[in-house]
This record gives structure tokens, C-alpha cells and sequence, in this order.
């Protein structure tokens, strides 16, 4: 039987969608194709908006979930066309879905996370099963629901003979601490580039700020950064996780009221800081022996950001997860590749170390091709 499989992800920095092929066969997984696409202006707009509450939310949001299950059958035909499988070679599509709110163990004691997507549509678009609504049977076990890669990170960067750092930027920056025994960590640390591309798109109308250039113009105001610095969520105990229901617009302009003057090179100098800071003060934390701190996500693609991440963390080397053989933009989609397969196999995918769930437990819901 085929153990190829497809992980699509499109993170809370709502960029796109990443999807790759990944191959389960041999001792190790391999990703021999990866392909992404840009969200369609309206799309992105769209989901951006449906982060917050607004009218018609249930009528939109279905709405949403379907175009992006068009958008993400998209990238699966990609894949196969490059590849030449046909879609019956594929076990199973792990598709994680956008997340639009995100609030475990809130309100009720239970709380939610909610994923958008239609993974029946992209079941019947691409001819191939789905694995989908990942996080929320961890969520009803009393977990989080999130970080869910650090399991594996394990298996693809895990070492015996150090701890390995691996941060995870996109949207939200999230760590995973691999210990040489074995034994893995993992949490959102804060932000991301969330903050970064709101204040770049708000100020150039750019999406984001294409390898930090703008930040590396401006200077870093020390006083906001303080200010920022005091979140109360920065300063828990893990597990813990976090998402756009915190790290704002109406957040950061309520931080921002008492600089009112400050340039917006500047502000953004400080938002690249600042990630970095709450970045560095989470790996700092958890050095044990490591050596090495691996970035993955878009984070990895600042060049200004890893600088200031290396400034930060002197006793590490900063490297993107290139250096430990997968690519940094496609780490999270393979780890939700492996989830999907997690779940065909009846084995757990979440970590009661990360998340805080009562116990191991198998995610996912499958629609069938």
C-alpha cells in the first residue's frame, strides 16, 4: 500500500497555502515536492475580517471555507500533476484548515479553536481522503490544541546527543525543545510576524516586509518595546497557546496610543524586536545543551528578524531548518501530512507534555475519498 501522503497548511500570518508530497516508505520521511500559492486578495481580506466578530459570520464563514478547499484542491492538482502520481497513490490529505479563533479552556472551562475550511468539498474536488479539524480533540481532552508539530519535530530533527531548539514562525511563534532523552517541550512563545505584516501592510501596502528591509531602516524605541514586553501571556507557565484573538490590530494600537509620534520605521524596527525578544526569552530558557536554534516558517525568510534572533541568543547558532535537511516553508505542512497519517494509523498526535490533554489521543475527522 501507498504511504505517500499530502500536508496543506495555510498559518495565521495568511499569506497562502504550503502544500507538499510526503513520502512515509523509508526509515525516514521524505518531501520530494512542495508547492504554494498566494491567497487571492478578497480571500485573504476575508478571513483576516473573520478573526474578529462582524455580521453574517456563520454565512461567511462557510462561505470562506469553501473557497479555501478550492484554493487548497488547487495545490493538491499541482502536486500530482509535477509528480505524475495519480490521485489514487495518495493515502490521505491532512489539511489543516485556517484558523479563525482560537480560545481553549475559555468561557466554559472548555473553551474552542475553530478551523474554516470544507474538507468534505476538497474530498470530493481532489478524489483523495481527508484528515481535517486537527486540534479539537486534543481541546476536548483538556489540551490546548496547539503547538501540534513539536511530535513531529521529534521524529525529523530530534538528536540523542543534544537538545535541539526549533522555533516555528509564522503568524505566531511557537518552540519546540527536543531533549536529547527524548523528553519534548513546546508552546507558543507570542508573536510572530502577525504584527509585522498588519503594521507593514497598514504603513507601505505591502503584505509584509520582504526580508525585514523596512525594519533594518528604523530604530528600535526602547520604551515600546518594554511596554510590549508586559503582556501578561509572555509571562505564563506552559502549556500554553496563543493566536490573532490576542496579538491584534486593536491590541497593538492600544499599545501604541502613547507613541502616537513615533515613525512607523521605527515602530516597525520594534515589532521586529519584539518578536525576537519574546522569541529569545522562551529558547533561552530551555538551552540544556543545545547548540543550535532551527528556524521554520516565513520568520526564516527575515533576514533582519534571524539577526536580531541571533543577537539575542548568543550561545546559539541560528540557522533555518535547511541546515537540518527540510526546508523552512515546508515543515508545517509536513507535519500535517504526518498528522493525517497519525490518524489513518490509529496512532496519537498530540503531546500531553505541549498541549496539557489528559492523555495521548488520535486527531483528526476523516472524509473519505
Amino acid at each position: 500500500m501507498s504511504d505517500l501522503y499530502i500536508g496543506l497548511m495555510s498559518g495565521t500570518s495568511l499569506d497562502g497555502i504550503d502544500g507538499v508530497l510526503a513520502d512515509f516508505s523509508g526509515p525516514r520521511m521524505r518531501v520530494p515536492l512542495h508547492a504554494s500559492t498566494a491567497f487571492a486578495p478578497a480571500l485573504r481580506a476575508e478571513l483576516l475580517a473573520l478573526n474578529t466578530p462582524g455580521d453574517n459570520e456563520l454565512h461567511r464563514a462557510a462561505l470562506a471555507g469553501n473557497a479555501l478547499s478550492r484554493a487548497y484542491a488547487e495545490v493538491v492538482h499541482t502536486l500530482l500533476q509535477r509528480s505524475g502520481y495519480p490521485a489514487s497513490a495518495i493515502r490521505a490529505i491532512g489539511a489543516h484548515g485556517q484558523t479563525v479563533r482560537h480560545r481553549p479552556q475559555e468561557f466554559d472551562g472548555m473553551g474552542y479553536t475553530l478551523q474554516l475550511g470544507n474538507p468534505a468539498l476538497l474530498a470530493e474536488l481532489t478524489g483523495i481522503a481527508v484528515v481535517a479539524d486537527l486540534r479539537s480533540r486534543d481541546v476536548a481532552a483538556g489540551g490546548q490544541g496547539a503547538p501540534l508539530v513539536p511530535a513531529f519535530h521529534q521524529g525529523v530533527f530530534g538528536r540523542p546527543d543534544e537538545t535541539v531548539l526549533v522555533l516555528n514562525i509564522g503568524g505566531i511563534s511557537n518552540l519546540s525543545v527536543l531533549g536529547a532523552d527524548g523528553s519534548v517541550l513546546g508552546f507558543d512563545c507570542g508573536p510572530g510576524n502577525a504584527l509585522m505584516d498588519h503594521w507593514c501592510q497598514q504603513h507601505t501596502g505591502q503584505p509584509f516586509d520582504k526580508d525585514g528591509a523596512w525594519a533594518a531602516t528604523g530604530q528600535v524605541l526602547p520604551d515600546l518595546l518594554a511596554t510590549l514586553l508586559q503582556e501578561p501571556y509572555l509571562h505564563k507557565a506552559p502549556p500554553k497557546s496563543t493566536g490573532r484573538d490576542l496579538f491584534n490590530p486593536v491590541w497593538l494600537a492600544t499599545h501604541l496610543q502613547p507613541f502616537a509620534q513615533a515613525a512607523a520605521a521605527d515602530v516597525q524596527a520594534t515589532l521586529t524586536e519584539f518578536t525576537a525578544s519574546a522569541s529569545a526569552i522562551c529558547a533561552n530558557s530551555y538551552l540544556n545543551n543545545s547548540k543550535t536554534l532551527a528556524v521554520c516558517g516565513g520568520g526564516a525568510l527575515n533576514g533582519q528578524l534571524m539577526q536580531r534572533l541571533q543577537t539575542a541568543c548568543p550561545s546559539l547558532q541560528v540557522v533555518a531548518t535547511d541546515a537540518l535537511g527540510l526546508p523552512a516553508l515546508q515543515v508545517e505542512a509536513a507535519a500535517f501530512a504526518w498528522l493525517a497519517r497519525q490518524a489513518l494509523c490509529g496512532a496519537p498526535g498530540n503531546l500531553p507534555s505541549v498541549t496539557g490533554a489528559a492523555g495521548p489521543r488520535v486527531l483528526g475527522a476523516v472524509y473519505p475519498a
